[in-house]
């Protein structure tokens, strides 16, 4: 019914593109960081959620039009580097937090922030970049079948295993990120090293994608 073909293929280079560094994986090392395993996990929920956005953009086959139209795709990229930026100079120019608190008695590298708003964040990341609708419209059409009966239930399917297994890797991710980052809160000199070469990372993303053409 759902016509898949290399489906062992699609597993094994859907994980391989996991764990390739990127916005994502960015933004879920800094609230590990930040806040801990907990706030890493939340984060790599919310990459999944904006995923999951492109998944449906994909099956319904609107993702067309953001590689048909200039202006949608540059509307988008635009939105979404723009995000990247603000989130970069946020980092870099924000003060520790409050007193006494265990993050900046920590010398946490980025301020703490409530759980609905990292979720609500790690969606945008997710869901303001052009080039994640691009690369599943790209993708996913070469493990479905020429003459499958119903396509947009085979890209619905695979498109959830590789948010799935994304998904795992991301919540992975997160744990060692918050292990390493205990070590790393003990210098506060180093702390502030890391949120300025994440803040800059953030930045540089940022400026790339603004400076993608869509092909």
């Amino acid at each position: 019914m759902l016509d898949i073909v290399n489906l062992g293929v699609f597993v094994t280079a859907g994980l391989l593109l996991n764990i390739t560094p990127g916005a994502d994986i960015l933004y879920i090392g800094s609230r590990s960081a930040a806040q801990g395993t907990k706030a890493g996990i939340v984060a790599a929920l919310g990459i999944g959620a904006g995923c999951l956005v492109h998944i449906l953009l994909t099956a319904l086959g609107l993702s067309v039009v953001l590689a048909t139209s200039a202006l949608a795709f540059t509307l988008v990229k635009l939105g979404g580097a723009g995000y990247l930026v603000y989130l970069g100079l946020a980092m870099l120019f924000s003060r520790r937090s409050v007193s006494g608190s265990r993050f900046a008695a920590a010398g946490s590298t980025v301020a703490p922030l409530p759980y609905r708003r990292i979720f609500r964040q790690a969606i945008l990341v997710n869901t303001l970049n052009p080039k994640v609708a691009l690369f599943f419209m790209a993708f996913l059409p070469q493990f479905v079948a020429p003459d499958a009966t119903h396509p947009a239930l085979s890209f619905l399917f695979l498109g959830c295993l590789f948010n799935w297994n994304g998904t795992i890797v991301n919540i992975l991710f997160a744990m060692f990120f918050a292990k390493i980052a205990d070590r790393w809160k003990r210098h506060g000199i180093l702390g502030r090293l890391i949120k300025t070469a994440v803040g800059s990372l953030f930045i540089g993303l940022g400026v790339r994608l603004a400076l993608t053409v869509q092909k």
